[in-house]
């Protein structure tokens, strides 16, 4: 009954390991190195799961630019490794993916669906489809695309968009955000949740699972300043202002019908609610 969680030390992986107990055995670095395909094979062989959830990434998404080599062999040829051993192994293969796989199709106004043609801008984005494209090859696979994760911090985790604000607002009364790129951040804990449901189902094939509605950072920034009270005017700027190392999608927004229409599964609830939830915690 095993299910291996790889990545188990950051956001997502954490959480996923925590609500998987007693089922869940968690993995990363340095002692589990998805680049390293001989130490995968042996490892997965050892424990021999029923799923391997693989959370681990390379998502430095502007280094990444020029980090190509390093990007790839994690997001794409580390997801190889795994397809390898969940065939060896007979077991599922949950890829969690995101939503930078869309964005290169301009003036899209309308959330993308899973039989939408992928269009990445970037090495990160190009990478994890790539690692999508690898995960499809697996005998039983799941392909999970989310966007914007926050939730509690992992042991490697480096931190997210809410955490953030919160910290720059405590110390800022105005605060430069980017207000043309929709798309909807997610809460872990929905994620996560979804996930578990997906595996039990069981589902195979691609599923988006993101928070309900849509926003812009600049939008959810200020949404953040309201609800935890904190007097800041976040200002708008576009991403051109932003200046990042790597493009952004203008529009990720990623339509959740297809997981909404299996019985039994659990809301994914709007961005607001899940934001709500998290701030709550934080407070705690």
């Amino acid at each position: 009954m095993t299910i291996v969680v790889t990545g188990a030390q950051g956001q997502l992986g954490s959480e996923l390991a925590r609500q998987l107990k007693p089922d869940a055995v968690g993995v990363d670095l340095p002692e589990f190195d998805l680049t390293d395909r001989q130490a995968v094979l042996g490892r997965l062989a050892e424990i021999r799961p029923r799923a391997v959830i693989n959370t681990a990434a390379y998502t430095r998404v502007d280094r990444a630019e020029t980090q190509l080599d390093r990007c790839r062999a994690v997001n794409a040829e580390g997801v190889a490794h795994l397809v390898e051993a969940c065939g060896e192994l007979d077991c599922t293969l949950v890829q969690v993916s995101t939503d930078y796989v869309f964005g290169g199709q301009g003036g899209r106004s309308t959330p993308y669906r899973e039989t939408d043609p992928p269009e990445p801008l970037g090495v990160y984005a190009r990478t994890k489809l790539e690692g999508e494209r690898h995960a499809a090859r697996c005998p039983h696979h799941i392909i999970v695309r989310t966007c914007g994760l926050y939730g509690h911090a992992g042991p490697r985790s480096a931190g997210n968009f809410v955490q953030t604000m919160l910290k720059l607002g405590r110390r800022a009364a105005q605060l430069r955000v980017v207000n043309d790129q929709r798309c909807t951040p997610s809460y872990v804990p929905h994620v996560a949740r979804a996930i578990r449901f997906l595996i039990e189902c069981p589902a195979e094939g691609i599923y988006h699972v993101v928070n309900s509605g849509e926003t812009t950072w600049w939008e959810m920034a200020g949404e953040i300043f309201r609800r935890a009270r904190l007097a800041v005017e976040p200002q708008p700027i576009s991403t051109a202002e932003y200046a990042a190392a790597a493009p952004r999608p203008p529009y990720s927004v990623l339509d959740t019908a297809k997981y909404h229409a299996l019985a039994g599964r659990p809301a994914m609830p709007s961005w607001q609610q899940a934001l709500d939830e998290y701030l709550a915690e934080v407070a705690r």
